[in-house]
């Protein structure tokens, strides 16, 4: 492995500590929990500061780059899905951020929308990281010399330093404590989730 692949893989694993976070929580909604507007917010804060604008920042502004320069067309094949898969959760995201910043009570229609945006997300950014670690980073591996791994992980740190100048990156990862301490991911729901995901890969391109 190289440097700049184990920073985007270690991002992931914090990722899904919050996305198996956010299953509890919905599990628990389901269960008939009160809604709080904050705690919604809190979740897309998350995903949107650091699963999106940090982690797919990189890979868009930078891996992604990369691959293009090798011949990697990014109308079909594995940068296509990647892409389209990120615009997806996007969308979701801005369900449960609407959600969070709204006011008054939540009623009836938010809590079914929020749910149903939450298990769409949480399935569809699980596949997504799949499909990164078993297969397009093991692409790149295969493709992108030590030279440019070098200049990738140089240009990850200028990318970090610019996103990080205001703190925000430990901000977002002391809110991923805050969340993951709030609502524990269930280790065997998030096992069989992984085991599923494995079993039923599908292709990238």
């Amino acid at each position: 492995m190289s440097k700049p692949i184990d920073v985007l893989m270690s991002e992931h694993r914090l990722i899904e500590q919050v996305l198996g976070s956010l299953e509890s929580f919905v599990v628990a909604v389901d269960g008939g929990l009160a809604v709080e507007r904050p705690l919604v917010s809190d979740y897309a804060g998350f995903f949107r500061g650091f699963a999106d604008a940090y982690h797919h920042g990189k890979e868009e502004d930078i891996l992604f780059q990369r691959m293009i320069e090798r011949g990697f067309p990014t109308e079909s094949g594995p940068l296509a899905v990647m892409l389209h898969e990120h615009t997806q959760g996007r969308a979701r995201v801005a369900v449960l951020r609407q959600v969070g910043q709204a006011e008054g009570e939540v009623d009836a229609a938010e809590r079914t929308t929020l749910v149903a945006s939450a298990n769409e997300f949480i399935p569809l950014l699980r596949q997504h990281i799949i499909k990164e670690d078993r297969i397009l980073y093991p692409m790149a591996l295969r493709m992108l010399t030590g030279t440019e791994l070098d200049q990738m992980e140089t240009a990850f740190e200028a990318f970090e330093k610019r996103l990080d100048a205001d703190g925000t990156e430990q901000r977002l990862r002391a809110l991923a404590a805050r969340l993951t301490s709030s609502f524990a991911p269930d280790p065997e729901r998030m096992a069989a989730a992984a085991a599923m995901s494995h079993c039923g890969l599908p292709p990238v391109g």
